[in-house]
């Protein structure tokens, strides 16, 4: 089945207005937007829908203190829609909505949706290092860095849940074609659909039932220059940071992670590892020593020396 990765999630919060300025600043683009809520993209058209917690038109909530309401996966074509379908009428309720989304409930009671990914395709440099030996360079007087680089989100990445039942939530979404690319020793799988080379669109953590619901998402960025940017710039205008910069070992993507209203965690990533189907997955323990190479922690701008007193 080819499914390319999630194309939006739908939040259902208590402060809409506080979302909607937190995801604005964060770099999405805002489409729609009024007291009710509406939508943000990135550069492909992939974002976020906020609504308001009570919106009788949200999928129920989940009865914890997940504020997500439904993640909605982007297809390739129609004739992955009906195998979909076919595949989910087997034991559960299945139905298009008038948006031309196919509706479900997975099995950890996560509402699920289904499109004809609305995506757009992009043309945009990524981050080149000028590294000695390297066929691939800048080209000369390119500056790899500015003040004025717009560092902004270009692609739904992925998103981590919490589920009581990881070796059953992995379960349903291999019917859909998912693989798991790596895991996690007692945590759970990152997982891989087939219409990516993206090393997870999914991870899923183990944990008490009460603690069931999102843990994070995330956007691509274009390397980790911008990574090192948007999140610097986050942190200027009083976002508060919970976990980076750094560069995971399971996917090798550079991260950034802050806290938000939306009541999970957001994050920055960059220069995720691409797997195709020869890819054997790892094992690896759960622990600080295998979640990163690396970590750093942001401090302000500063200079050694400056004037004598």
């Amino acid at each position: 089945m080819n499914i390319i990765g999630p194309d939006y999630l739908v939040f259902g919060v208590d402060d809409v207005q506080a979302c909607v300025q937190y995801l604005t600043d964060y770099g999405l683009k805002p489409l729609g937007i009024d007291a009710s809520g509406g939508y943000l993209e990135a550069l492909d058209g992939t974002g976020i829908l906020i609504r308001h917690r009570d919106d009788a038109g949200l999928p129920a909530a989940m009865g914890t203190a997940s504020t997500l309401r439904e993640t909605v996966y982007g297809v390739a074509d129609e004739g992955t829609l009906q195998a979909i379908e076919t595949e989910l009428r087997k034991d559960r309720e299945v139905r298009r909505g008038d948006d031309g989304v196919l509706r479900a409930v997975d099995d950890m009671g996560f509402a699920l949706g289904f499109q004809i990914t609305r995506r757009r395709e992009l043309a945009l440099p990524g981050e080149v290092s000028n590294a000695p030996g390297s066929a691939t360079l800048r080209p000369v007087n390119d500056l790899g860095a500015s003040n004025d680089m717009p560092a902004l989100p270009r692609s739904l990445s992925h998103v981590v849940c919490f589920v009581p039942d990881a070796e059953k939530a992995e379960a349903f979404y291999t019917r859909l074609g998912f693989v798991c690319t790596d895991r996690f020793i007692g945590t759970g799988p990152f997982l891989r659909p087939a219409g990516t080379l993206d090393h997870h669109t999914l991870f899923f953590i183990q944990t008490p039932p009460f603690m069931k619901g999102i843990e994070h998402f995330t956007f691509h960025m274009a390397g980790p220059t911008e990574v090192m940017l948007a999140g610097s710039r986050f942190v200027e205008k009083g976002y508060e940071s919970f976990w980076g910069p750094g560069r995971h070992q399971l996917g090798s993507n550079w991260f950034w992670y802050f806290n938000s209203p939306l009541g999970c965690h957001v994050e920055y990533d960059a220069d995720m590892d691409l797997h195709d189907d020869s890819w054997a997955p790892r094992t690896a323990p759960s622990s600080a020593d295998t979640s990163q190479y690396f970590l750093f922690r942001h401090t302000e701008k500063w200079m050694p020396g400056g004037k004598p007193e």
